[in-house]
Parts: structure tokens; C-alpha cells; sequence
């Protein structure tokens, strides 16, 4: 049991004793080379202590730069196959692409998409959790991070956590760097101590991940270790736990400690028997990740529950709380035990009630936008087909601004304003061309006051009021607008989505990725004909019944 204090100016490293003792690895950084300093960023590192007295071996960087964490990781890797319990605290900066998260070191610099992934100054927290993987339900990962951090490097990296895909078993807790400070000295520094309680206790600690009820990360310390047996039959218990541990199951853990009921493992065969007996559903989670399924798997079937209406909270591909309570909702429903976990036979069901579903909302959708289009088309014959009147075109466009008329309203409408010009006197005509050349609320409404009775008296209300309508509407296509921007959609998912529209006649324009006029248009009259807010903009909903009709649709050819 060392605490080995590693120093970016240290030659040479002692290696860990090759004994089953718990493990800790625990780099801070508050004084930054290139970034700004994080006040409290090292405090992480002299909160040891309690680890030390649990019989941890700690390996601690304080201000490491990149040549230090390299040589800390070696000696902590070196000494993960022989641990029995995992503790690894990282407090510092770190940078994020919103689904991968790097920890930085002292020397990096401003980080960007292209020059980060690879270098050795930034330490991927995706890698470090496939190490704490190796040992479910006693594997810890605890976070500093700057509290409200809003740095951002380049159109792709901002500072901060991104969404952690957390491996089963595996705890992470998040606070500040001094929360995270005192959190390690104290709470994960207890013995025999209920972390399920204490982090609730704690309003500075967020926890993830694998928390059962009464989840004990320290076990009691022995009063006295046990006389060490002989070498053939040391080798023989290691076999017997590596064995327990690998089936986890109560019969395993209870076949290790009949065999050996004071042995080195016993205090963890213990927990584990613990943590299988408080775990409710521990078959159905087990089923459900011998399933394998994938992040772009588990983002389908969270588009399935939404599409039959249970809401999941984000369609992320990350099996959150919102996902498991929509689960819960449809295994109810479907008379499945609820437990809040899928097996294969309910993913089937799951994805065939969706594609059923699609093509039933499909198909409403279809009558509905007939039904529509035959509204839309009487309307024009009465207002502004051949004949049609300027008062006729400007009722058309003030129901139908989108209609399937509405271009030839338009240009119709240009065509009269054009002849109006032509026959205005000097004064009303300039006076309108300056109201044009502005194109804003007041200058609409000085033509009025000047030329109450001038020939453009229509067009100026007409444009005015269409001002004031967008005013009016700016707020929300902002909102609209950041929710589309919150759902990262690449170039050729939105190219699928202009497809989409094009196939079902809604003419988005060119299909290029980009969202012009055209795509707004299509978009609004899509969510129009599907009772969806009709904003123009993507949202989840909307993004939800695109991706659904286009599986629809496959199935249906």
C-alpha cells in the first residue's frame, strides 16, 4: 500500500506490488500552460488520505503534464488486472464533441475536432470507463468540472462533459472541483459507508450510472489480514474468485466463500452477493445486454416508444431514466413483466407496433393533406384563379401563405403591383419605391399616412401586416430554430429528410442538406398535415414521424 506522488519531472517510477488491493488513480490540474487556470483543479490530489488508510495503492499527478499522465497510466494499467475494486478521479478541465469527453492536461493547447482525438495531451474518458467496465458494481469514476463552463474552441468542441455512454456496473459522480475534492476525502474515503445515502446527502454530487440501494463501495476492513497461504494455494483461490466473478452470480460467490470463508476475496464475494440480491430486474438486465445493441439500436428504439406515444426524454441512444419509465409505461401495456428492460421477443414487438403505427399516421396524414389540398384548391377558383382580383389573391395568400397556389398568387400579385407602378404618378410612385427599397414596418406605414389614397394603399397594408406577423412570430422560430440546432443533424440525414418531403410532393427544392425557404415551406406544411406545430423547423416529434414514415414506406414497397 503506497501513495506514489508522480511529477512531470520525475525519471523513474516504482511499479505497483502485484497484490489484490484496491486501486485508486487521481490526477488534478488547476495551472493550465495554454488554457485558463482552474481555481481548486489540484485539490483532488491531497484527498488521498482516506484511500490510503482503506489500503488503496494511489497513483496521483498533481498538474501533470503529458509525458507525467502517460507514465501514470502505465503504472495504473500495470496494476488493473490484479485490483479488486477500481477508484479512478480525474478534476481538471475537459473538453467535449457532445458524445465523446477528453480530460486535458497542463500543456494542451486550444483544442480542435481535428487536433484532439489523437494526441497524447488530452486522455479520452471513454477509454478510462472501459477499463472500469472490467469490474461491475465496484468500479468508480469521480469528475471535477467547472461549475457553468462556457468556453467553446470551435464550431464542433465546447469545454465541459458530453453525454457518457456508462458501462454496466461502473458509478460516476460529478460536482465541482472542491466538491469532488472533499467528496474523495470523505464520503468515497468511508468504510463500510452507504454511498446511495451519503450522495443524496450531497447537494454538491451528481451521481450515474450503477447505484443500488445500499451500494457500499468500501467493505470493513479486516481487523487483521490473514496469515498469507502458500503459493499453489493462493493461485488456487485467485482461479475460485476470477471464476465466481466471472458467473457473478449468488451460487458463485457463495461456492467461493464455503472454500475459503476468510480468504482475500471474501469481503467482495459479500458485496457481490449484496449487490445481486438489492438489484430488482437483474435477470432482464442481464438478458437485455446480452442483446449487444448499439447506440444507433437504442436511438430506434427510442424513436419506436415515442412514436407510440411514450415518451423516452431524448432520443439519444443513452437508456436514461425517461427511456426506462417509457418502457415500464409500454410493457404495461403490452402485459410484459415490468421491468423496465428489453429482451429480444420485446424488441421485435416493439419495432413492428412502430412500423405499424407509422404507416397508420401515414396514411391519416395522406387524407388529411388531400382533404386539404381540395379545400386549398376551391379557395383559389373562388378567389384568384384566371379573373382572380388583387382583393382575391391577398385573401387566397392570407389563408393559404403556403398553398399550393401561393407562387402564382405571388407573381400575380407582382405583375398588378408592376402595372400600378406604371400608371402612378411621380410623387406616390417614388414614395412607394423608397417604402420598398426599406421594407420595414414604418416605412409601410409613412406611405400610408402620405398616400392614403395612393395606388399602393393594399400592397403597403399587405406587406406591414406581413412584417408585423414576422415580428411577432421571431420569438418562437428562435426557440424553433435551437431546437432544430439541438439535434446535431449531419449533412446526409438532412438530405434524407428533403427526400422525404420530395417523395411525398412537398417540394423542398434542391436536395443539398441545407434548409432554404423551399424546406420551410415543405416543413411547415408536413407538420401541418400531421397535427405537429407547424414551425418549419425540425424537432424531435417531427424528426421522430420523418425517420418513421421513411421506414414506412420501405416496408410498403
Amino acid at each position: 500500500m503506497r501513495r506514489l506522488f508522480l511529477t512531470s519531472a520525475l525519471a523513474a517510477l516504482l511499479p505497483i506490488a502485484g497484490v489484490a488491493e484496491p486501486l485508486a488513480l487521481v490526477l488534478g490540474t488547476s495551472d493550465y500552460e495554454n488554457l485558463p487556470d482552474l481555481r481548486r483543479g489540484e485539490e483532488v490530489v491531497d484527498a488521498v488520505d482516506g484511500l490510503l488508510a482503506l489500503g488503496f495503492d494511489v497513483v496521483a499527478l498533481e498538474n501533470g503534464e503529458a509525458a507525467g499522465v502517460a507514465r501514470s497510466l502505465q503504472e495504473f494499467m500495470t496494476a488493473v488486472p490484479e485490483a479488486d475494486r477500481i477508484l479512478v478521479a480525474l478534476s481538471g478541465r475537459f473538453v467535449t464533441d457532445g458524445d465523446r469527453t477528453w480530460y486535458m492536461t497542463r500543456e494542451a493547447a486550444s483544442p480542435t475536432l481535428m487536433g484532439l482525438g489523437g494526441t497524447a495531451r488530452a486522455l479520452p474518458l471513454e477509454n478510462l470507463l472501459l477499463v472500469l467496465a472490467r469490474q461491475p458494481s465496484r468500479a468508480v469514476l469521480l469528475l471535477g468540472v467547472e461549475e457553468e463552463a462556457e468556453e467553446n474552441y470551435d464550431p464542433w468542441l465546447r469545454e465541459g462533459l458530453g453525454d457518457l455512454e456508462i458501462p454496466q456496473g461502473v458509478t460516476v459522480f460529478t460536482g465541482s472541483p472542491r466538491d469532488a475534492a472533499n467528496f474523495l476525502a470523505d464520503e468515497l474515503s468511508q468504510s463500510r459507508g452507504n454511498l446511495t445515502r451519503l450522495v443524496a446527502e450531497n447537494d454538491g454530487i451528481e451521481a450515474e450510472g450503477y447505484l443500488p440501494t445500499g451500494f457500499v463501495f468500501n467493505p470493513v476492513q479486516a481487523a487483521a489480514p490473514a496469515p498469507a497461504p502458500a503459493p499453489n494455494a493462493q493461485a488456487e483461490e485467485t482461479a475460485l474468485w476470477q471464476g465466481a466473478v466471472a458467473l457473478n452470480t449468488v451460487l458463485a460467490y457463495q461456492n467461493y466463500l464455503e472454500r475459503y470463508p476468510q480468504g482475500r476475496y471474501a469481503a467482495q464475494a459479500q458485496q457481490g452477493i449484496q449487490a445481486i440480491l438489492s438489484e430488482p430486474n437483474r435477470e432482464a438486465r442481464l438478458a437485455e445486454e446480452a442483446l449487444g445493441l448499439t447506440r444507433d439500436q437504442r436511438r430506434q428504439i427510442q424513436r419506436n416508444l415515442s412514436l407510440l406515444n411514450f415518451d423516452p426524454r431524448g432520443i439519444d441512444g443513452i437508456f436514461g431514466p425517461g427511456t426506462r419509465r417509457a418502457v415500464t409505461d409500454w410493457q404495461q401495456q403490452n402485459g410484459f413483466s415490468q421491468t423496465s428492460y428489453l429482451d429480444r421477443e420485446q424488441v421485435g414487438r416493439l419495432e413492428a407496433q412502430a412500423a405499424r403505427r407509422a404507416q397508420q399516421l401515414e396514411a391519416e396524414a395522406q387524407r388529411q393533406r388531400e382533404a386539404a389540398e381540395q379545400a386549398d384548391r376551391a379557395y383559389w377558383e373562388a378567389t384568384g384563379a384566371e379573373g382572380g382580383d388583387e382583393a382575391g389573391l391577398r385573401a387566397y395568400l392570407e389563408r393559404y401563405p403556403d398553398g399550393r397556389f401561393s407562387p402564382a398568387a405571388n407573381d400575380r400579385l407582382a405583375e398588378i403591383e408592376e402595372q400600378k407602378r406604371a400608371a402612378a404618378q411621380g410623387a406616390d410612385r417614388q414614395s412607394w419605391d423608397a417604402a420598398r427599397e426599406a421594407d420595414t414596418i414604418v416605412a409601410y406605414q409613412q406611405y400610408l399616412e402620405a398616400h392614403p389614397q395612393g395606388r399602393f394603399v393594399e400592397d403597403a397594408q399587405a406587406r406591414r401586416n406581413r412584417l408585423v406577423q414576422a415580428r411577432q412570430n421571431a420569438e418562437g422560430n428562435a426557440e424553433a430554430r435551437q431546437a432544430e440546432e439541438a439535434l446535431g443533424l449531419n449533412a446526409l440525414t438532412a438530405r434524407v429528410i428533403e427526400q422525404r418531403l420530395g417523395t411525398l410532393g412537398l417540394e423542398p427544392g434542391t436536395v443539398d442538406g441545407r434548409f432554404d425557404g423551399d424546406t420551410r415551406r415543405a416543413l411547415r406544411n408536413y407538420q401541418r398535415d400531421r397535427g405537429l406545430t407547424a414551425s418549419g423547423f425540425l424537432d424531435e416529434p417531427t424528426l421522430v414521424r420523418l425517420l418513421a414514415d421513411t421506414l414506412g414506406q420501405a416496408l410498403a414497397d
